[in-house]
């Protein structure tokens, strides 16, 4: 794999040790980091007891010199149009943060990391997704 974008799932899974997760970063020559994926992340820590500790392993990962953080840009702006707009006519809408996303992967390139199948519906993104147990 040359470029992936973890979803938010992705990237809770790597934290806790998934070996097909860490099996896929591995293989990446860039790790692109979604700040909407990191806006769910800090959510989701807040939530929890453990934020510090959480903050401090994401942190950790997101100085790594294969991991680029990826700001929304006009472009994606476009590509999230494009893709919102073929999934309301499709019928087959995804969370609005999952759209971003797309439109990220689609911005750059770069592959889905995801446990969800809800993205087989974006046309042309290109997806690996974790196996289920």
């Amino acid at each position: 794999m040359k470029a992936i974008l973890p979803d938010t799932n992705a990237m809770t899974a790597l934290f806790r040790g998934d070996h097909a997760i860490l099996d896929a970063m591995a293989k990446a020559d860039c790790i692109y980091a979604s700040v909407v994926v990191i806006g769910e992340l800090e959510a989701g820590f807040r939530g929890g007891s453990r934020y510090a500790d959480n903050l401090e392993v994401l942190d950790r990962f997101l100085v790594k010199a294969s991991v680029e953080v990826l700001p929304v840009r006009r472009e994606t702006s476009d590509c999230f149009g494009r893709i919102k707009h073929v999934l309301k006519a499709k019928g087959t809408p995804i969370p609005v943060n999952d759209v971003w996303l797309a439109a990220q992967c689609m911005e750059t390139g770069s592959i889905l990391v995801t446990y969800d199948r809800h993205f087989d519906v974006v046309d042309g993104l290109r997806l690996w997704c974790a196996p289920q147990d």
